[in-house]
């Protein structure tokens, strides 16, 4: 039996430990029937950490982080907590452990799966076999830069701040990861900024444009400005490979790519590190949906995001490619057969909660390994 594999699970708020629910029954199954075994250590993070320890994320979850071999996560916030103030705020537990791991570029594919084509917010014939990787920066831009906050100007009117700024290293780091996937998808990258109207934009573009160059003439690069990108995205999408930016255009196109599949529901991501000597590499997984306070606690949630989520984990982080493929294909499956929850329901289709589409991926599972 291959080694442990140690994995620290956050479930956090709202849905998270429900959708979370299901990918440990998945695990449980794995143990059982594909040999091998997770060492797991469960933490607290977002609000339910500030309900236990006052931090959204403790010193003691950063902690079990760094020993373990790669973190799930599942989601944060909810409006109880929305009057605290800004530095008490629960997202911010994601951002401290993307920020105390180096975990510095984010991948979020934007896959429509046959199944789905009907709930893409674009017309079949154009997101049908869409299969785009969005890479975006994660720890520096304009969510970290500084000066940031609010003051009042001389004439007392309040004026808020905040700073983009990127450096030469950080820019080529996150190059490269992109076109190393690149390589492995259709050799493309796209590289998107805006070099005209600010000066971290030239920069981007100029670096970018000088590691694919130098290290990677064989993969394609074109340079486009975000908010022609977002056009793009909504009229022509399946031009696209893998798409390059910065952590606030990145967050914006990755969103927009996600409507393109029909459901936030359905999609995982990826935040990584560098690859360190012994050649692992930091990493947590996560839906790319929020906490869906609304809908908490009432079992109804789609766990499809986080059940992908962690087959993400097992190829990224474990290389256990056979594995992340089955798991997918169950799910897959399982959609292809007309179980449906409500975020992605349609007519005809058999409408069921969060614990009878987990179960349903067991059986998919059992099937596609007998």
């Amino acid at each position: 039996m291959p080694a442990n594999k140690k994995l620290l699970i956050l479930p956090g708020d709202g849905i998270g430990p429900e959708v979370m629910r299901e990918v440990r029954r998945i695990i449980d199954w794995m143990d059982r029937r594909r040999s091998v075994t997770f060492e797991i250590e469960e933490g607290l993070v977002g609000g339910a950490a500030l309900d236990a320890t006052g931090s959204p994320c403790p010193d003691e979850t950063v902690a079990a982080a760094r020993r373990a071999d790669a973190v799930l996560f599942g989601s944060v916030g909810g409006p109880r907590w929305d009057s605290l103030p800004f530095d008490r705020r629960p997202e911010l537990g994601i951002l401290r452990l993307r920020k105390d791991l180096q975990l510095f570029a984010n991948l979020r594919p934007a896959v429509v799966l046959d199944a789905l084509i009907d709930a893409s917010a674009l017309r079949p014939d154009l997101v049908r076999g869409l299969d785009i990787m969005i890479v975006r920066e994660t720890t520096g831009g304009i969510y970290f830069g500084e000066p940031r906050g609010i003051h009042l100007n001389e004439q007392g009117r309040r004026v808020g701040v905040d700073t983009e700024i990127y450096s030469e290293d950080e820019i080529a780091r996150v190059a490269r990861v992109a076109f190393d996937l690149a390589r492995k998808r259709r050799n493309k990258v796209t590289s998107v900024e805006k070099a005209n109207v600010m000066q971290s934009g030239r920069l981007w573009r100029a670096v970018v444009g000088e590691i694919g160059k130098a290290e990677y003439p064989d993969v394609e690069l074109e340079h486009m400005y975000a908010d022609n990108c977002a056009m793009q995205l909504a009229s022509r999408p399946k031009q696209f490979d893998v798409v390059l930016g910065g952590n606030l255009f990145g967050d914006v196109l990755s969103d927009l790519a996600a409507a393109l599949t029909g459901s936030l529901g359905m999609l995982p991501s990826a935040t990584i590190g560098a690859l360190q000597a012994d050649g692992r590499r930091t990493a947590l997984y996560e839906p790319i949906h929020g906490s869906a306070p609304d809908i908490a606690g009432k079992g109804v949630a789609n766990p499809s995001a986080q059940i992908l989520s962690f087959a993400m984990l097992l190829r990224l982080s474990f290389g256990m490619d056979e594995d992340a493929a089955l798991i997918e294909q169950a799910v897959e499956k399982v959609l292809g057969g007309g179980l449906r929850t409500a975020d992605i329901m349609a007519p005809g289709m058999a409408r069921v909660g969060t614990s009878v589409m987990g179960e349903a991926v067991l059986r998919e599972l059992e099937k596609l390994s007998s």
